[in-house]
């Protein structure tokens, strides 16, 4: 087998926020962000990562491309531990893992042309001519469906598809290794995000392209993904191949996001599993396993100690003892 691309093993970030009403020199409260996560990537593969809002994935991928320190695990890209580099040493290894925000249009500098945006990173990183960047830009408008005689707009002239699109290709020019998508079609109507999941699916294979697509929103993410990702509080509850996981999922609260996924036909009914109370807060998470105050399986134990991630078949991780357990479907829809 070959060795992964990208490998992540025990990251974990914990943020220091001060305490509300406390004295300037009381201890600040931990936020434990993400917990003991590890997976491997390989080239050309995507992996999906999903959860409610709260439970980490962002901090995921910041921990990943470096723009937020990890506080502790490790991070190896190609052989290569990135995790305590400087700035200055981590700057090569920019290039090859690009990434697409959220907010196409809050992503975007106001006051740049698009043809500016899009050849920023190629500037920035290579050594080019402005006709050459120029260029370049252009070229990769056109592969991404933008019009190349738009160059000089600017980008409060666009939709937010198209805002989108320029991310994207602003991500793209460089051509690198590792593309994370943070969220990149919840801020678009359902139409306009087919489109730009399209764009990159296309884009990816053309490319060989591996992906880290964040999302919370398991109907678009099992259309892109090789594997899926389940996470919640920070901690990961299920790992596998994207089918397996949505088809048969293991884990109490992957099965009840599968369950929210709605149908194209309103006329065939289905078992939804409806989660009781809100996501805990990660300044005062749950004691043992931090999914026990919602899971409708949980027992007694579930509070004593986080469960351990085990492997009940080759390629699915599920961090639950009492998986095989029928959860009981509270609403049907």
């Amino acid at each position: 087998m070959s060795a992964p691309l990208l490998s992540v093993r025990d990251l974990s970030v914990t943020f220091d926020v001060p305490r509300k009403g406390a004295m300037p020199w009381t201890p600040p409260q931990k936020l434990r962000a993400v917990q003991d996560i590890s997976f491997d990537l390989k080239a050309g593969e995507t992996l999906g990562v999903v959860g409610e809002s709260g439970s980490g994935k962002s901090t995921l991928a910041r921990a990943v491309i470096g723009t937020i320190p990890a506080s502790s695990g490790r991070v190896v890209w190609q052989g290569t531990e990135l995790t305590g580099l400087s700035v200055a040493a981590r700057r090569k290894h920019r290039a090859e893992v690009q990434m697409v925000f959220q907010d196409p249009l809050a992503a975007l500098n106001p006051r740049m042309t698009v043809g500016e945006i899009i050849a920023e990173p190629l500037r920035t990183h290579r050594d080019v001519t402005r006709d050459e960047a120029r260029r370049a830009s252009q070229e990769m408008m056109e592969r991404v469906g933008l019009l190349p005689n738009l160059v000089n707009r600017y980008p409060h002239e666009f939709s937010g598809g198209q805002c989108q699109r320029i991310g994207i290709a602003r991500a793209l020019i460089l051509e690198p290794r590792l593309l994370i998508c943070d969220e990149p079609v919840s801020a678009l109507d359902a139409s306009v995000q087919a489109q730009v999941v399209n764009l990159l699916r296309r884009l990816g294979r053309e490319m060989g392209l591996a992906m880290i697509f964040i999302a919370h929103d398991l109907s678009v993410v099992r259309h892109v993904s090789d594997r899926i990702m389940v996470m919640y509080l920070g901690r990961k509850m299920e790992e596998g191949a994207a089918r397996e996981v949505v088809g048969a999922p293991l884990h109490p609260y992957a099965k009840a996001l599968i369950s929210a996924i709605p149908r194209p036909d309103p006329t065939r009914k289905r078992a939804r599993i409806a989660l009781e109370g809100e996501l805990p807060s990660p300044l005062a998470p749950p004691s043992g396993c931090v999914f026990h105050t919602r899971c409708p399986v949980a027992r007694p134990d579930c509070s004593a100690g986080a469960p351990a991630l085990a492997e009940p078949a080759p390629g699915r991780m599920v961090a639950c003892p009492y998986h095989s357990e029928p959860v009981r479907a509270a609403v049907n829809s």
